[in-house]
């Protein structure tokens, strides 16, 4: 097979960047280890940046979102005996939507049906060659068994943490920052109408719980949880308790409503940054370059900034022959990655409770500043609603 852009990974990050490619005539073909109904079913984030949604409105996949996604205007902060609620719009002219990274999924899908664009779902052994030539290639044997090439003249790692692409860059280039923090999340869907109108970040001497939802009917509850936490030990109704007690149960006469747990899962929390995020013909995109913790809400959001720098630049290299974009590519990507990275450290360490005292009152302080200072309030506000996607 041939084509312009072999794009490996077909999340969010690679159907988009097909996508965007696509309005430029750029050819591509997309391959994904997994089945296309378990990337579907992928349960992932649930915020969408306002740069995020004006983006997928201005390429066609923004109407689901209007007809269906719920726009919020701030996030509630709370800790015992406070719960206080900070306006996005007033304070920065900014929203975020809630709407799943599984429906984003769904429309992508439909949009790349829908063109006919080439996917191909459930290979194996994939491998990438020849990154330092203008003529680079990605193997794989497909699900029937059979061994397949694809030449191209770029290709695009869109396949997370595990996939061959961030491994593909030589332990001689790259660098690599990591941190691993002492807690995971214990994350739950539950068939229950939200008990807020907007999301609830607490802090509860007992750890961090976020209330969310996915819509008007589903709920996404979290509870900080050590690591290595066996999701099994955690029944229905310790879980409710938990939520209730850290989310302030009859406080000020607000009610935590249960309901009936659909799924349940261990998240544990970290953060990871690969530069450069080019080598040779090879890009990277996504969680392949950088993954952040959930406290922010900005891993599907960064993936989206990527491929949405990506795109054009691909278009400029291989339409006119001009490569400063392409060339600029990594640092571009990367001054929004490391905002990311540490607007999303800030939040989880400001959130998530560890066993020294000096630690909680630090905590407590920062939230009492964040709360009652306009300029505390623009900032979180600023990071949380989305920088530019050039930032």
């Amino acid at each position: 097979m041939r084509t312009e852009v072999a794009i490996i990974g077909a999340g969010p990050a690679g159907l988009l960047l097909a996508h965007l490619l696509a309005q430029d005539g750029v050819e591509s073909i997309v391959v994904e280890t997994r089945t296309q109904e378990y990337v579907a079913a992928r349960i992932r984030a649930g915020i969408l940046e306002h740069s995020s949604v004006e983006l997928l409105r201005s390429v066609g996949l923004g109407a689901n979102i209007d007809a269906h996604g719920d726009e919020h205007r701030g996030i509630y902060l709370q800790w015992p005996h406070e719960r206080h609620h900070l306006d996005f719009v007033d304070l920065v002219g900014r929203s975020v939507w809630v709407y799943g990274q599984t429906q984003v999924q769904a429309d992508l899908v439909a949009a790349s049906e829908a063109a006919g664009r080439h996917v191909v779902y459930g290979v194996s052994d994939t491998a990438v060659h020849d990154l330092d030539t203008d003529r680079p290639s990605v193997t794989f044997t497909d699900a029937d068994g059979v061994q397949q090439r694809i030449e191209a003249e770029v290709v695009v790692g869109c396949d997370g943490s595990f996939g061959v692409s961030r491994s593909a860059v030589p332990e001689t280039v790259r660098e690599t920052w990591e941190r691993v923090y002492p807690y995971s999340w214990l994350g739950i869907l539950a068939d229950v109408p939200p008990s807020t109108d907007e999301l609830i970040y607490a802090w509860h001497p007992d750890g961090f719980a976020l209330h969310s939802m996915r819509s008007d009917t589903v709920s996404r509850f979290y509870l900080q949880v050590p690591n290595g936490t066996d999701v099994t030990e955690w029944s229905d109704d310790r879980i409710w308790d938990g939520l209730a007690t850290r989310l302030g149960h009859d406080q000020d006469g607000w009610q935590l409503t249960p309901g009936p747990i659909t799924d349940r899962s261990v998240l544990p929390m970290r953060s990871f940054v690969q530069q450069p995020m080019r080598h040779g013909r090879l890009f990277l995109a996504g969680d392949a370059g950088h993954i952040v913790p959930p406290t922010g809400a900005k891993g599907l959001n960064l993936a989206i900034a990527d491929v949405a720098l990506l795109a054009p630049a691909l278009s400029a290299l291989l339409r006119k022959r001009e490569s400063g974009l392409a060339d600029a590519y990594s640092d571009t990507a990367l001054r929004r990655v490391w905002r990311c990275e540490h607007f999303s450290w800030w939040m989880t360490s400001m959130l998530h409770t560890s066993d020294d005292p000096f630690d909680a009152q630090l905590q407590l302080s920062q939230l009492r500043w964040v709360t009652s200072s306009s300029a505390g309030a623009s900032g979180l506000a600023e990071n949380y609603a989305g920088l530019a996607i050039g930032f």
